[in-house]
């Protein structure tokens, strides 16, 4: 049996928590061991890890990461890094290997800055948000399918954060999504305040306006911890850009079992890692996702409800001079 679907099949869905238009089902798996590993930002903390622009010359979608440390760090796919040239978020989960160097695929998520504010990346303490990510990691999975690596579609993560800025009226000079959410940050904390975690949840699956949006899970409960305030203000994030006044009945208990059942059935295919373990697409007709597995044990995983239509389109790169010049016009 695949990591995978054991580690779904072996999940309970708690009793909602409900605020506004957001609703969240606690995951949880009876596995109560600890990681071997750190996260980003605890290693970005132990200064164990340096994230840089490469040695070579800065590119928009490579970063280079340097792992001084005695333990493996794991990256989340859509974790905000912000400093150097311009920040940018990671476009794939990887379990970094100790005392180790590695190209990170990313993308840019602050389309009008290319100049130095520090010389190496911190942590944003953001998650991109899951609307853009469903998309994203369609985009990626294509590439993978092309035999092109981890890349994404700069121009459509450019054009979405643009489009959200001017939906939820936020200036944005340097077209940086980290914009949006500080102008929204009292609000996202009141939906933040409105959840708490369970004893031994490792995920949850959120939905908003009455539609399930996306599931997230972590091989471990400490992880999840680590990672529950943003992904609940990046979820919250979408849901206040989907009218938070307008609510809608939550998804019923049934329906979100549902969604993971499927999730476990959906057709996987395995693509090498930068890092440790195995990168693992899942699609279905109804769902697209990826996780992260290693050492037998399923480590991050992200699955979301596709919408009508939903697919990759070509994936482009634009070059700094074109970039300068889409700025300009």
């Amino acid at each position: 049996m695949d990591t995978i679907k054991l580690y779904l099949q072996k999940t309970k869905l708690a009793r909602k928590q409900t605020f506004e238009n957001l609703t969240i089902f606690p995951v949880l798996t009876p596995d109560g061991t600890a990681p071997d590993y750190l996260t980003l930002e605890q290693a970005l903390e132990e200064e164990l890890i340096h994230i840089t622009e490469r040695d070579d010359g800065a590119s928009v979608p490579e970063l280079k990461l340097v792992n001084r440390g005695n333990r493996p760090v794991l990256i989340i796919e859509g974790e905000e890094l912000v400093g150097a040239k311009q920040n940018r978020i990671v476009n794939a989960s990887f379990l970094v290997a100790a005392e180790s160097e590695v190209v990170l695929p990313v993308s840019c998520v602050e389309q009008g800055r290319w100049h130095y504010d520090t010389d190496k990346f911190a942590s944003g303490k953001r998650m991109m948000h899951p609307s853009l990510r469903r998309q994203h990691q369609q985009d990626v999975k294509f590439s993978l399918d092309r035999g092109a690596g981890y890349r994404s579609n700069q121009g459509r993560i450019w054009d979405d954060i643009a489009a959200k800025s001017a939906r939820m009226q936020v200036h944005a000079p340097t077209g940086a999504m980290a914009a949006v959410f500080e102008s929204c940050e009292d609000r996202l904390f009141d939906y933040l305040k409105a959840f708490h975690l369970l004893d031994r949840q490792t995920g949850a699956l959120f939905a908003v306006n009455g539609e399930i949006l996306g599931l997230e899970c972590f091989g471990y409960a400490d992880t999840f911890g680590r990672f529950f305030e943003k992904l609940v203000k990046s979820y919250a994030l979408d849901a206040l850009d989907g009218g938070a006044e307008n609510k809608k009945p939550s998804v019923p208990p049934g329906e979100a079992g549902r969604f993971v059942e499927s999730a476990a059935k959906c057709e996987k295919q395995s693509h090498p890692s930068l890092g440790r373990g195995e990168n693992v697409t899942l699609e279905s007709p109804a769902i697209s996702g990826a996780a992260l597995v290693a050492n037998g044990r399923m480590l991050h995983l992200s699955a979301f409800k596709k919408e009508a239509g939903n697919g990759p389109a070509e994936v482009k790169y634009l070059r700094y001079s074109q970039r300068r010049y889409r700025r300009s016009r």
